[in-house]
Parts: structure tokens; sequence; C-alpha cells
């Protein structure tokens, strides 16, 4: 994970308690989640990382933001903002099945369930399964060596 934006929206993900700081708790229960949560606690994790302003949705401007920081620019900015923007209708119409223009958490845990690729469609905010594996045998290892 590279992206300044979604690095920080993991971390407020983890900031449960909102006082910009993650205490021994928040990060234990974070990295269960990352590591052996399941299929609904990751489905919560990724939508409370893609909701920007906290109101419980998904909305149109959010998900250019997420998409415009997540993609590459491979062009002009002004083509790059209309292809995003065509990007946007299509997640849109794919994921808001209430068509009221932003994705609650009903309509996120639907089209992911149809589609489990949706899960990260605003950028990936969960760990590679490859990287779960290396870091819970580095923490083994950590343990094993550790004087207690």
């Amino acid at each position: 994970m590279t992206d300044d934006m979604l690095m920080n929206r993991v971390f407020f993900a983890f900031d449960k308690d909102n006082d910009n700081c993650i205490n021994a708790k928040e990060w234990v229960k974070g990295l269960s989640v990352f590591l052996r949560g399941t299929f609904e606690e990751k489905l919560k994790f990724c939508f409370e990382v893609y909701y920007l302003n906290s109101d419980g949705y998904i909305s149109r401007e959010e998900i250019f933001d997420m998409l415009k920081n997540s993609l590459h620019q491979q062009s002009s900015e002004e083509e790059t903002d209309e292809g995003i923007k065509e990007l946007v209708d299509i997640t849109l119409k794919k994921m808001d099945f209430d068509n009221d223009g932003k994705i609650s958490f009903a309509d996120f845990e639907k089209a992911v369930k149809e589609e489990r690729l949706l899960l990260e469609v605003f950028g990936p905010c969960l760990p590679e399964a490859k990287n779960c594996i290396d870091f819970e045998a580095l923490a083994f290892r950590h343990i094993l060596t550790s004087s207690f």
C-alpha cells in the first residue's frame, strides 16, 4: 500500500476512538481483521476506509477522489478527470442499488457479495494473503526469540 490517501483512511479505520492515535487494543483489533478477519469483517473495514466524511455513505465525490488517487495519471489531467467521471458513473450503476446517488453499506455489501473483486474497487486497503502469512511468520519468530 503506497497511496497516501488510502493509508490515511486505513489509519482512521483502525483509530476507533478518533483520537488520532492507535492504541494497543485498536492495533490488535485492526491486525486481527487484516490477518484473519472474516469476509464480513473485511467488508465492513473496506467500507469504513472508503467513506471519507464519516456520514455512512460513499458519495459520488468520494468515489471520484478515491479513483483519482488510486489511478496513475497517464494523460492530461482533463482527460484523466473525464475518464474517472465515466468510472464513477459505471461504479454507481454497478453498486448503487437504491439509486440515491451514493453507496450505502447495504449497497456495498450486496455488490461485493455478487462480485468479490469489488471489495477493493477504490484501491487496495487490505494486505495480500502472502503478506499476511509473511507477517504472521515474522511475528511468531519474534515471539519465539524474545525473552520474557
